[in-house]
Formats: structure tokens, sequence, C-alpha cells
């Protein structure tokens, strides 16, 4: 509790707080300090995480095929195609002769205590792999198969009842991939047996048979010319050009038109994007740098990148980066650049045109300009070396080295409020000693004028 004076009258706790609030006023700017510096960090920190990921998309950018587009159709639904980065224009036809299979194979009705034993797959390539169930059902065989991983699959399947009303089965099992080198044969008996050829070939056993035969997919590029040309896969996927795949469905006589074409549209906007990237960037430093005035001219306020060289610098050398010529040439050609008041601009006609007259002069300069705002980027943004990382580096070790300052603080304002109480506390001692030596004095010479009456 606090009590005031009892013998001065002196309201002392009032006093104590108001010398307490004069001597925190060095804490209280510290602690101002903490709160500016703490929220340039911040700013700082999301700055740097905008050109983080502006490095990223510049990195993308700077690949040769960055700006690579295109529309890839087929004049029918059973062909699908895929053009990638390094495409070029293109329109074939192309005529599918066949459809790539998977290998199946069904055996023969047995029942169930048939199926005991060891059996062989045989890959196409002559490999072979033996299997034995744990029993002698074909719900045991077919798992012993599916666990092997040969590359094939087998399922039980109901086979009506024998003469004697019990239950028959069979196993299909059916390569797990398409085409050729994806067919196999089963036989039982062992590997050894195989070899020697007196293990049996299930599926050629009576009522077994080979339900589809593993067969690669056909097609034929330039038919009917001297140039005609025969392409087979297991996938049904075809490179019929550099990173240009169809895909078939469907066997037909009637050809089938692929055609790639650039997208001119996709292009201007991939680069649309990126410079929009940069330029958002730029506006973020520029609106982080302003001095706003206010009341008629009396109060500024200074934007929280005002004044910081690291900022400056970096929007410089972005600025620089974008729209120094690449090789005399510039990039307004491509219709980037700055208007008077140093604010990016894209051109989407003028990049447009620039790619039509040339694609592949400007997909290089653009080329050229994002890797330039790369290695800007990953200057002043490294995790490790970056002179922006260095920078909100070093503000956080002032934050730090504030907040140790502010601690030291209240150790020391406690020790002062501690020495104020003890200072008015020993002056409410001191006045009641005075008081009451001054009563007593009183009190004597109070006695002194009463003897003195007396006497007379």
């Amino acid at each position: 509790m606090k009590i005031d004076g009892l013998v001065s009258g002196l309201q002392t706790a009032d006093i104590i707080d108001a010398l307490m609030k004069v001597n925190a006023i060095p804490q209280s700017l510290l602690s101002a300090k903490i709160t500016d510096r703490s929220s340039v960090v911040t700013n700082l920190q999301s700055l740097n995480t905008g050109l983080q990921q502006l490095f990223e998309k510049a990195k993308t950018a700077a690949s040769s095929g960055s700006l690579a587009a295109f529309t890839a159709t087929a004049s029918h639904e059973s062909v699908t195609v895929v053009a990638g980065a390094k495409a070029g224009a293109l329109s074939t036809d192309i005529v599918v002769d066949a459809t790539a299979t998977a290998h199946s194979v069904v055996t023969a009705a047995a029942p169930s205590g048939a199926w005991g034993g060891t059996y062989t797959v045989v890959s196409a390539d002559g490999t072979t792999t033996e299997v034995t169930g744990v029993g002698a059902s074909p719900q045991d065989l077919a798992k012993a198969i599916n666990a092997a991983k040969t590359g094939v699959t087998a399922t039980v399947i109901p086979a009506g009842t024998d003469a004697g009303g019990s239950p028959l089965y069979r196993l299909q099992v059916t390569s797990d991939e398409t085409g050729a080198a994806a067919a196999f044969a089963l036989h039982r008996g062992t590997a050894a047996q195989v070899t020697a050829g007196t293990a049996v070939d299930v599926g050629a056993e009576a009522g077994a048979a080979v339900i589809a035969t593993g067969a690669d997919a056909r097609i034929r590029l330039y038919a009917g010319t001297a140039a005609e040309q025969v392409l087979t896969s297991g996938t049904n996927t075809f490179a019929i050009a550099e990173d240009i795949d169809v895909t078939v469905s469907r066997a037909s006589a009637d050809p089938v038109t692929v055609s790639v074409a650039r997208d001119a549209k996709a292009q201007t906007a991939s680069a649309e994007a990126f410079v929009k990237e940069i330029a958002a960037l730029l506006t973020r430093i520029d609106n982080g740098s302003k001095a706003t005035i206010a009341d008629q001219g009396e109060k500024t306020t200074l934007g929280v990148f005002t004044g910081d060289s690291t900022v400056r610098s970096l929007r410089t050398a972005l600025t620089a980066a974008v729209q120094a010529p690449v090789d005399g040439i510039s990039p307004s050609t491509l219709g980037i650049s700055f208007d008077q008041k140093g604010v990016l601009s894209f051109d989407a006609e003028k990049f447009a045109q620039a790619l039509a007259d040339d694609p592949d002069a400007a997909q290089q300069m653009f080329s050229a300009i994002a890797g330039r705002v790369e290695a800007t980027t990953s200057q002043y943004s490294d995790k490790y070396t970056g002179l922006l990382t260095q920078r909100i580096t070093g503000q956080e070790a002032e934050v730090k080295s504030l907040r140790t300052q502010v601690e030291r603080w209240d150790i020391r304002l406690e020790q002062r409020r501690a020495t104020l109480e003890r200072t008015y506390a020993q002056l409410e001692v001191q006045l009641s000693t005075l008081q009451s030596q001054s009563s007593w004095l009183g009190s004597q010479l109070e006695g002194l004028a009463s003897s003195s009456t007396s006497s007379s």
C-alpha cells in the first residue's frame, strides 16, 4: 500500500510517481525506438520474401524456353497431343493401325484343391520367376503370383460347378503394362522344368485361352508416300517430333491431322505476368519510401523505407536490370519500359508484334532481362549473403540490444523508486523526531513560565 506523509502531510506517493515518470523518460524513448525498428524489420522481411519469390520466377523466366506456349490439337478425339517447351510448329497426318494391348491369359476350370505346387511366370525377355501358394486353393496361387511382383496380376474367377456340384475356378492373369514387352506365359512346374520343356503351359491347356496378346501400338507418319514411317509404342504414346507427343486410343484407317502452333496470346500473358511482378515490387518500395506531409505542412510522416540506403540501391539495381539494353537493343522494343515517373509498364501489343517478327530474338532478349533480374534478386535476398538479408540481421541485432537496455532500465528504475521511498520515509522520521523535540521544548518552556509566575 502507498501511504502519504503522516507527519509532513505531503502527497509523497504522487511525488514519487511524478519523479519516476521523469526518470523513466529514457526508457520510454528506447521503447519507442524498439517499436520503430521492429516495424522496419517486419517490412524489410516482407520485402525480402517478395524478392525471393521474384527470384524464383526470374529463374524460370531466364530459361531459353520460358515463353514456350503452344496450342496442340488433333482432328479426331481418339488422338490427344501434348507440346512441351522445346516443341516447334507442326502439322502432319498420322494413321493409327493398332493400339497397345495388355497380355492376358485365363486358365482352364479346376476345383478348389487343384492349384497347389510350383508355377513359373516367364516374362517376354525370358526371365523366370517361381511362385508357390501356401495352400492348394486358387486364392492361394493368386496371392503368391501377385506377391511375386513379376508385372502380372492374378484374379480368381468362379467357373460354375462340376458334375458332382463342387465349385470350379479359373485364374485370369493379366500383365500390368501394355505392349509386346509385357507379354508372359504361365507354366505349371519349376523354372528348370520350363527350361527342359516338361512344364505345362496353362494357357495352352484344354479349356484355357490367351484372351489378349500383348502388342505394341502402331502408327504411320506420311502414310502412302515414299517417306512412310512406322512408329511403335508399348504405351499408346508416341514422340512424333521434339517435345511433341501423341496418345492414341483407337485404331482407324482414316488419317488424323495433328497440329501444333505457337500460342502468341499465352506467350504474351506469361511475359506480362512476370513484368507485373517486378513492377509491383518496385511500387512497394516507392510507397514505403514516400514522405507524407499533413496538417498544412506542419507534420511530415516518413515512409518505413525512407532513407534506407539498402532499399534505395535495390530499387536502382532492379531498374537497371530491366531497362538496360541487351546487345545494344532497348527492352522497350519488347514493350518493357519506364514512364517519366519511374513506373514500369508493359505494352502487350508491342510484345506480341516482336514475337511475331522474330520469336527467337524476342525470347533471347526476354531471357536476358530475366537473367539480370535473377542475379539482382539473388544478390539482395540470398539467405546467407544477401544485402537485404544482412540489413535485416543488423536491424534485428539493434532491436535485441535495445530490449536489453530496456530490461536494464527496469532494474535501474526499481532501484530509483526504492531510494526515493527510503528518502521520503526518512524525511517523515526526521520530521516526527523534530516534532517530538519541539513538543518537549514547548512543554519545558511552559513549565518554566509557570514556575516564574508562582515565584512572583
